[in-house]
């Protein structure tokens, strides 16, 4: 018996000095996995829903037989030096790819695809003028100090939305609720993608822009918190610690979009702050995820992560870790851009990585349910769900 109860504990002091949760491992069940679909957005190659010889594109078969949650579409392909074509050509093949996407996940009485874009405006837009779309503003440009309630931001945020509903496409990942803090930030202020270094201003302007996006019924994501804008680093590139120079202000916007009903999705940030998280950034962090975005500013919602191909997470963690801190830290959506780096069975794999999580007793069940009702929540909510949605 005390040899037992001495291996229990030392299994205890392993688990929680790996981060991991201590839970009952249970057998995934057929339905569990279906709703472990739900939380994987993922990119993909491809343009067109048939290739030249009529075969459909790969992630239509996939959108059905995982019960993906979302997909996201690019302009140009990371992992092939920045090709353009991958998922963006004109608005017409745009449309015919959304269309396909749709009908796939509708034809297999699942619940809607979260179809996804990064369009912010300014450096950060993938429907670009070069390929037919309108032309948006960076953020930088709509939220002069004279324009106290935030109008130009509001009609940048409608013609967006416009924009995005005609394309077929329903998630917008803005607004960008960093604060410009530190102006030579690489990936923030230093191009234009912060409204202002205010942090007031950058509220009214975030939530401006994001009541534009709903008012065409396009989902938002307020991103990225806790706040990137003081980082002197970009997160794509590698570990970018903001310990010495992010304050709480930089909370301030996130918390109005939370309180005005504005966010619909928050996007957490790979930064790493030990005042909030001595050992894990801010996506894998139980800390910042749960207990500063959910417990302290009450966000009830969906928490979809940054893409967890970004080397401040892939540079420094496993494939199957990363995908079990970030579940267990509060994450409901996983994003993998498979842009950066391209895997034609990514999805799989993380659906795969997921149930091996479950069965180990590394990632509880009962978290995978959750994050698959907070999904699904929302696409009631805001999309149209077909009666009878797979996975429930």
């Amino acid at each position: 018996m005390r040899r037992h109860v001495r291996l229990a504990a030392v299994l205890l002091l392993v688990a929680l000095a790996q981060g991991c949760a201590l839970t009952r491992p249970e057998p995934p069940s057929a339905e569990l996995r279906r709703q472990a679909g739900q939380m994987l957005l993922v990119g993909f190659r491809g343009a067109e829903p048939r290739d030249a010889s009529g075969a459909p594109l790969p992630i239509l078969r996939q959108v059905a037989e995982l019960n993906l949650g979302g997909v996201i579409l690019f302009d140009r392909d990371a992992a092939l030096g920045g090709a353009p074509g991958r998922n963006i050509v004109d608005p017409g093949q745009v449309a015919r790819l959304t269309a396909a996407l749709a009908k796939a996940a509708h034809d297999a009485a699942m619940p809607p695809l979260f179809i996804a874009v990064d369009q912010e405006g300014g450096r950060v837009q993938r429907l670009k003028a070069a390929n037919g779309f309108p032309d948006s503003p960076a953020a930088a440009e709509l939220c002069p100090e004279h324009d106290a309630l935030g109008r130009a931001a509001f009609e940048a945020g409608t013609a967006t939305g416009r924009m995005l509903r005609g394309a077929g496409l329903n998630l917008d990942f803005a607004p960008v609720c960093d604060v410009d803090v530190n102006p030579a930030n690489p990936v923030i202020g230093g191009i234009g993608r912060s409204f202002s270094p205010d942090p007031g201003r950058v509220s009214v302007c975030a939530g401006a822009f994001a009541a534009g996006l709903h008012a065409q019924g396009v989902l938002t994501a307020a991103k990225h918190f806790p706040g990137h804008g003081s980082s002197t680093a970009d997160s794509h590139l590698g570990f970018t610690d903001i310990t010495a120079t992010w304050t709480e202000s930089e909370l301030t916007p996130f918390a109005a979009l939370i309180r005005d009903g504005r966010a619909d999705m928050v996007m957490t940030a790979h930064v790493f702050n030990a005042k909030l998280d001595a050992r894990r950034p801010a996506t894998l962090s139980k800390a910042v995820v749960t207990g500063l975005l959910r417990e302290r500013l009450g966000f009830p919602g969906v928490v979809v992560t940054d893409d967890l191909q970004m080397r401040a997470v892939a540079g420094q963690y496993g494939f199957k870790e990363a995908l079990g801190l970030a579940v267990n830290a509060g994450a409901d959506v996983l994003l993998i851009g498979n842009n950066l780096e391209h895997d034609p069975d990514i999805a799989r794999r993380a659906l795969d990585t997921l149930m091996e999580l479950v069965a180990e007793g590394a990632v509880s069940a009962e978290r995978i349910r959750q994050s698959a009702g907070r999904v699904l929540a929302l696409k009631t909510a805001r999309l149209s769900v077909p009666a009878t949605a797979a996975g429930e």
